[in-house]
């Protein structure tokens, strides 16, 4: 390890979360870290605190996320382009981190380090919980009598419609579909239709689209019934 980082003007610990801290340890006790480089690690998570055992160094200690979704490493330069990076740390590893992070195509942005957990929560409801909620749709068709390889990719257009309605409107704008519309005939179908777990997740989310709904200018009384509707389940 001390030969990887000898010589190296930035050092980037590309290293689960979890093992931040005891690669940072090892390489304070190594004394392989001089006060001339910039160490960073790609946590969406963790900050620059997690590489506190270097802080002994005065090296510049900093946090580079690449906030993009990577199941196959071979597509990672591709998606990256146009893809934000959230920085925090020293300010001169803040700098490096945006030198990097515009190499590589990505649009950085400065974050704090306290705000870490709620951008990263929302990186989780963007991306991982899409996934999960495609995997509900999937089950939903299937038990309706779909067969399982079109209901696993039957409702893909609908979400990749979704997410280019998105690159051009904001969410209100966006947003279609009987919450939307106000269509309480619609909504109570689908509750009755759900079993009691999945209904429950219908109806959190549909109190979210009712907010979006209202400001896209859902009248007032049609959202106040839709809202009563979900909030019965």
């Amino acid at each position: 390890m001390a030969d990887a980082v000898n010589g190296a003007g930035t050092i980037v610990l590309a290293v689960p979360d979890v093992s931040i801290l005891e690669v940072a340890a090892e390489l304070a006790t190594l004394g392989s870290v001089e006060e001339s480089q910039v160490v960073l690690h790609l946590s969406g998570l963790r900050d620059a605190r997690a590489l506190r055992p270097l802080e002994r160094t005065g090296a510049a200690l900093g946090s580079l996320h690449p906030l993009q979704t990577i199941s196959d490493p071979d597509t990672a330069p591709a998606r990256w382009r146009g893809a934000v990076a959230a920085i925090e740390g020293d300010p001169r590893a803040v700098v490096e981190g945006e030198r990097i992070a515009r190499l590589l195509g990505l649009e950085p942005v400065r974050i704090s380090a306290e705000s870490k957990s709620a951008y990263h929560a929302g990186a989780v409801f963007a991306s991982n919980y899409v996934v999960a909620l495609a995997a509900i749709a999937a089950r939903l068709a299937q038990a309706a009598g779909v067969p399982a390889e079109l209901a696993g990719r039957m409702y893909l257009p609908l979400l990749l419609g979704a997410a280019e309605n998105l690159t051009r409107q904001p969410p209100p704008a966006a947003l279609t579909g009987p919450v939307r519309r106000g269509d309480l005939e619609t909504v109570r179908a689908h509750l009755e239709a759900l079993s009691p777990e999945d209904r429950v997740l219908y109806a959190r989310l549909g109190l979210e689209a009712l907010r979006l709904a209202r400001e896209a200018g859902l009248d007032q009384a049609r959202a106040e019934e839709m809202e009563r509707v979900l909030r019965d389940y």
